[in-house]
């Protein structure tokens, strides 16, 4: 791979240069860094040998011997002029893994390069998405041929009229190896546009805005921030949440008005629980301003009209100090739509009417059902739509409001993905959904729901000679070993002989409750083509059987993530679909997690593994309350502070379990700026790893010395990694020497 390294570092100098003093102290940390990645000592013979310096971390009576601590810089070295030695090893042991993997890989680079112009080529240059209309305006988003970021463009009143580029982040972007744009926000007025940028990759982003009228960027710059920026109707007051510098704690919610310096900004709110996080909306009604506080299992809301930006915030019902109320807010007409897990683990529908917000005063809509996990609900003038998890599968529910007339609507495949999309009109009879399965790819609707008619408005254009008829897709359940079903999704070639013979990626991620859906990726053909298996399977840490299901997989249960997805690997080889000396696992993050407790479990199991942005070292993160994204996710993983909940997570910590034995081929990524997982946490498990695996196999790591935890920001250049990552796999599975004729 080509190092960007240099014109990266002049681009951040320029960015140090031309920005705040924030920006200089903010970015400090990357300039010296980058300074430094010019000319380290790189070594290209053999894997790198990281040096061992003794650290004793002891809690509870038990002491934890970390002899790669050292990778581990203080903000005081980041933002250091010249860099310490310490700083120096860092940089150089990360380069060193670098130079190690091209250098053994380089047999690879011609096929990474032809396979990275097969994904990039079945991406549809110049596209266009399906419009949405706003306050008087139609919306769309545009990409061009040969440009890595999107086209924000309008057009009042009628898709015939002349369109307005009113943000080009291709633009914003030049000179920038990293760059990203969220929360693209336009004033009531229609006249003025907020949005924010991270031009680093740490997910701090800086609120800009632009007059539409004359084209023209004001003054006012918001640093420090989520991104998001919320108008008041008067189209001049602004509310915005600030993080914290070292923890990225999303914490304080301030008030802005156009035309002010930000020191001169209220602050409205500031959530004081550490283990609580803060975060901003609108409703979609525009009536209310809605600020939320929350961690994993609790939440609380405070509304304000929007018509009133400098009143005060009123409290919508208390968080329970028990932890155990999750509530979710949206407005319609004269009554608040509540979904609330209150004795409902799945999930029931409430309302209130405006002003009497407190808990005793909902009315139950739509009642528990232990079957069903009711996941969100947009209202319209007759009908509520609603997302609801049924054995796994999302389906769409319409039900009047009456409940005279209730339905599901239905789709082709029994395996799919379906959502609400884009509905900002609650006078109308047909709602937008989005639908997509592991073979078609995402298309979207409009829903008639008093004829039940559906028009396919787009589905995502695969290039080239893409037919869906040549895949076939499978669902089965996996027995794990205490018994409960696993849900597996399964996509492979119709060609593909499912006899026991055929290389098999099994990915997850299982954590946050957050869901792997049976989604399509175009990028995924590279494999399926070449006669590999792709299955995904919905282990226990998720919600796709509903919140118990999320519940079994995390705090004390973890584990079970970890046996569904072994157990899961069990089950494709016994029915077919797996050879067994061809098995892969893949996951990043808190699935990167995944890998490396599955690694230490049941090494042998695995051909090779893809641990990508891997959190493996639990143990040191979450009792180090300095560490972005610590204290708020104690309800997820446990405060080692208790003994229980310390002993538990030491006995399935990746890097803590490390020992002597044999370990499949692995290729570990990372981002040098992950806000994340950070990039110590890897690279001190690479380092051990080496010292301690007793076997020949490969073990690389690929850092990425521009980017964080997403990878490159652009839509083509952040398939060069998964070029990388297709190479390793098809190597190992011995594919590249048939395709290539043994180059």
């Amino acid at each position: 791979m080509k190092n960007n390294t240099l014109p990266f570092l002049i681009c951040l100098l320029l960015i140090c240069i031309m920005t705040s003093f924030s920006c200089k102290t903010q970015e400090q940390a990357v300039t010296t860094k980058v300074a430094n990645l010019i000319k380290p000592e790189m070594n290209k013979l053999g894997p790198t040998s990281a040096e061992k310096v003794a650290k004793s971390l002891v809690l509870h009576g038990h002491e934890r011997i970390d002899n790669y601590y050292w990778m581990r810089l203080s903000d005081e070295q980041k933002n250091a002029e010249t860099p310490d030695a310490q700083t120096q090893k860092v940089l150089d042991f990360l380069n060193a893994e670098n130079a190690y993997r091209e250098s053994e890989t380089k047999h690879l680079d011609k096929f990474e390069d032809s396979l990275y112009e097969e994904i990039i080529g079945r991406i549809k240059q110049t596209d266009l998405s399906v419009p949405y209309k706003y306050n008087g305006y139609y919306y769309l988003t545009k990409y061009e041929e040969g440009k890595e970021y999107p086209i924000y463009a309008r057009k009042k009143e009628s898709l015939d009229a002349e369109e307005n580029i009113y943000l080009n982040v291709n633009e914003l972007a030049e000179g920038h190896d990293y760059f990203n744009v969220n929360n693209t926000s336009i004033s009531p007025n229609n006249q003025l546009l907020a949005y924010g940028e991270d031009a680093v990759s740490r997910r701090i982003y800086t609120i800009k805005f632009k007059d539409l009228e004359t084209g023209e960027a004001l003054t006012d710059e918001l640093t420090g921030t989520t991104g998001a920026a919320v108008w008041g109707n008067d189209n001049k007051t602004i509310f915005y949440v600030q993080k914290d510098g070292q923890t990225l704690r999303s914490e304080k919610v301030y008030r802005h008005t156009l035309g002010t310096d930000q020191s001169e900004d209220v602050l409205i709110y500031f959530e004081e629980d550490e283990t609580f996080y803060v975060s901003l909306y609108k409703t979609v009604s525009t009536d209310y301003i809605m600020i939320y506080s929350g961690h994993t299992l609790t939440s609380e809301y405070r509304y304000l009209s929007s018509n009133d930006p400098g009143g005060e915030f009123k409290l919508f019902e208390g968080r329970d100090l028990a932890g155990e109320h999750e509530y979710y807010v949206s407005h319609y007409k004269d009554y608040w739509y509540i979904r609330s897990n209150e004795e409902a683990p799945n999930f029931k529908l409430m309302k209130t009417t405006l002003a009497n917000t407190a808990k005793q005063n909902w009315e139950e809509v739509i009642a528990h059902r232990p079957e069903v996990f009711l996941q969100g609900m947009t209202p319209f003038r007759k009908y509520m739509v609603m997302n609801e998890r049924i054995e796994g599968i999302t389906e769409i529910r319409v039900r009047t409001w009456d409940g005279d007339a209730d339905y599901y609507i239905d789709f082709d495949e029994s395996s799919h993905y379906a959502y609400r999309s884009t509905n900002l009109d609650f006078d109308t009879e047909v709602v937008r959904i989005g639908y997509q399965s592991m073979k078609t790819p995402n298309s979207v609707y409009d829903f008639n729901m008093d004829t039940k008619e559906r028009v396919l408005l787009k589905q995502s254009e695969v290039v080239g000679d893409f037919d869906p008829a040549n895949y076939k897709t499978d669902r089965i359940l996996a027995e794990a070993r205490d018994g409960a079903k696993v849900p597996v999704s399964i996509i492979y070639h119709k060609d593909t002989q499912l006899d026991g013979k055929a290389p098999c990626l099994l990915y997850a991620y299982g954590s946050y409750g957050s869901n792997m859906e049976p989604y399509f990726s175009s990028t995924r053909l590279s494999l399926l083509d070449r006669g590999f298996v792709y299955a995904i399977t919905h282990v226990r840490g998720g919600q796709e059987m509903g919140k118990q299901w999320y519940e079994d997989g995390k705090l004390l249960k973890k584990k079970n993530t970890f046996y569904d997805f072994i157990d899961s690997g069990k089950q494709l080889v016994a029915d077919g679909f797996a050879d067994p000396d061809r098995l892969f696992a893949m996951g990043g993050s808190a699935g990167g997690l995944l890998m490396g407790a599955i690694m230490n479990m049941e090494p042998s199991m695995w051909r090779g593994v893809i641990a990508a942005v891997p959190y493996v070292d639990v143990v040191s993160t979450m009792i180090d309350e300095t560490i972005p994204l610590t204290t708020f996710e104690w309800d997820e993983w446990g405060n080692p502070k208790n003994k229980e909940y310390y002993d538990y997570m030491l006995s399935y910590s990746p890097y803590d379990n490390v020992e002597a034995k044999d370990y499949p081929t692995t290729l570990v990524t990372t981002g040098l700026f992950d806000s994340q997982v950070q990039y110590w946490e890897p690279a001190k498990w690479v380092a051990k790893l080496r010292e301690y695996k007793t076997d020949d196999n490969p073990l690389y790591m690929y850092v990425n010395m521009t980017t964080g935890h997403g990878g490159a920001s652009g839509r083509f250049a952040r398939h060069r990694e998964t070029a990388m990552e297709y190479a390793f796999l098809l190597d190992l599975a011995g594919l590249i020497k048939e395709e290539t004729g043994g180059e």
